[in-house]
């Protein structure tokens, strides 16, 4: 029985241990290959002071390196932290103070970053820098004490855990509504449970070769990495410049005879407008899932009309509920493009309940706030227990029991056929090319503006590639001449390129409700009936 993550790639090494584990851009990695190299980093590890529930920064692109960096810190017993490398300084700053690293393991495109993050004091003086590559990849302002050429000093067998399913595997950065980063801790054991199940569900064997589409630090990849390793699979990294060229993804799925795609249904309405795939295309694809936001049923009547031998799942789940929480597999495609694609029924172990203000089931076809419960549960956010107590609350229905539910911040109704729809967001955290965003995270940014008098941030729904426009409405200070572009540029400082918005409109007072605050819902419908944004 599996109880740690690293376990499924060291199992298919000892059975298949020239079998692809991994690849990508033409390398390959054997499973053989990932447990020696695993083995030998977790050793280096433990000799530059890691121990037990210790974090490990990974400043390193997607890749195989990344893959062997993340098994060598799950070997190690430490919690490993993969960091958008795209993202400015002054965001990763927040999140790597926060993770409080042992270790950062740093790949050569990082370097200017890492020194970026050095000048501001972020490493204290017991954090040992690691480089993924051969020779060290210093920097101004960092010193690497170990490189990959040093791996080899240590013994490629396997080595003894101290961890149990209970500890943490990862911690995941999500936006928070204040400016600071979230930390979600996600458990061996929650990974585990969704991947047995999974695997029994789709099938997925040894003759899969399965596509590894979303970045490192987003929650689909959990899946991607031990779904396919459970099963002694290949995975297929796709390569992030690939996402701009719809006729590329498709063609890469063509070529490397994909067996499963899993990625956020932007991408799919991507390749469907720009009608990259052809009627009875991709004849090893067996099954097509995606998870993130709503996906537009148009987008799926597309998909389904020309890959009819095609199984289509939609899976739901916050990363605080471990990749997915529930499950619907389309065994007909839709009548109509404005029937909405529901998220289905709970996976065993998992459990969604859509409650009202006072915690009660509300009535079949009635909208209420989505709860969910099981399995799947994280522990709550890293050092943050403020937070983790104010979203996992103590199960209403049996509170001495100990167990606990996740308010989700999604709005939900059940149909009379017990299956569960998802309506929207009921706070300000908006899905948009399927990354999750606080739309408070980008207004503080926007505070930062010196010749800013007031901004507010809200989102609108398109319906196309990028799910929900981030749309910023802002009052210049004492009439001072502000363009979007230069707004844009300034908040790019401290923000990834994702979270900036993309439709801006200026006025001379924002719209106000009786209270004195802004009207987001005045300024959503005037974004909404705009024709000339900027």
């Amino acid at each position: 029985m599996t109880t740690l993550l690293q376990e499924y790639a060291a199992a298919q090494a000892e059975r298949r241990d020239d079998a692809t584990a991994v690849t990508m851009r033409g390398h390959r990695l054997t499973y053989r290959q990932l447990e020696e190299s695993s083995n030998r980093l977790a050793r280096l590890l433990r000799a530059a002071g890691c121990r037990r529930g210790d974090r490990v920064c990974l400043f390193v692109p997607k890749s195989l390196a990344a893959i062997e960096c993340m098994h060598g810190a799950l070997k190690a017993d430490c919690m490993y932290v993969p960091i958008d490398v795209a993202s400015p300084a002054p965001r990763l700053e927040k999140i790597v103070r926060a993770a409080d690293p042992r270790v950062v393991i740093v790949a050569a495109t990082a370097a200017a970053l890492l020194d970026e993050l050095a000048a501001r004091d972020v490493f204290g003086p017991s954090v040992r820098i690691i480089s993924a590559e051969e020779h060290p990849v210093d920097g101004e302002r960092f010193r690497c004490g170990f490189a990959r050429r040093d791996w080899s000093g240590f013994s490629p067998e396997p080595l003894s855990w101290a961890n149990a399913s209970s500890d943490g595997a990862h911690i995941l950065f999500t936006s928070g509504s204040t400016g600071a980063p979230k930390g979600v801790v996600v458990t061996h054991g929650s990974v585990i449970h969704f991947v047995e199940w999974a695997r029994r569900y789709f099938g997925i064997a040894e003759s899969d070769r399965d596509s590894g589409h979303p970045p490192l630090y987003f929650d689909l990849s959990t899946f991607d990495i031990f779904g396919t390793f459970s099963a002694g699979a290949a995975l297929h990294l796709v390569p992030p410049e690939l996402n701009l060229l719809p006729h590329k993804l498709a063609a890469f799925i063509r070529e490397h005879e994909l067996t499963q795609w899993f990625s956020v249904p932007s991408i799919l309405t991507y390749m469907a407008k720009y009608e990259v795939v052809r009627a009875g295309d991709f004849p090893t694809l067996r099954r097509l899932l995606w998870c993130g936001e709503a996906i537009p049923t148009r987008t799926l009547v597309h998909w389904m009309e020309r890959l009819p031998h095609v199984t289509f799942t939609n899976l739901y789940g916050p990363t605080e509920a471990t990749i997915a929480s529930s499950y619907f597999t389309v065994r007909e495609r839709p009548s109509c493009e404005l029937e909405p694609v529901p998220i289905g029924t709970a996976c065993p172990g998992e459990e969604l309940l859509v409650l009202d203000d006072a915690m009660r089931d509300v009535p079949p076809g009635e909208i209420g706030d989505l709860y969910i419960g099981g399995a799947g549960l994280s522990p709550g956010y890293w050092r943050d227990e403020e937070k983790t107590a104010a979203a996992f609350l103590p199960d209403h229905r049996n509170p001495a029991s100990g167990g606990r539910l996740y308010r989700s911040g999604d709005l939900a109704k059940v149909s009379p056929e017990g299956l569960t729809y998802f309506v929207g967001r009921a706070d300000t955290q908006i899905k948009s090319r399927g990354y999750r965003i606080e739309l408070g995270e980008i207004e503080v940014a926007l505070s930062s503006v010196p010749d800013l008098a007031e901004c507010a941030v809200v989102g609108v729904p398109t319906g196309g590639f990028e799910g929900t426009a981030i749309c910023c409405a802002y009052v210049p200070r004492d009439s001072v001449p502000l363009e979007p572009v230069g707004l844009r540029q300034e908040i790019a400082k401290a923000l990834p390129a994702y979270m900036l918005p993309s439709r801006w409109m200026v006025f001379e007072s924002l719209p106000k409700n009786a209270n004195g605050k802004v009207d987001r819902g005045k300024l959503r419908q005037i974004f909404e009936g705009a024709r000339d944004v900027a």
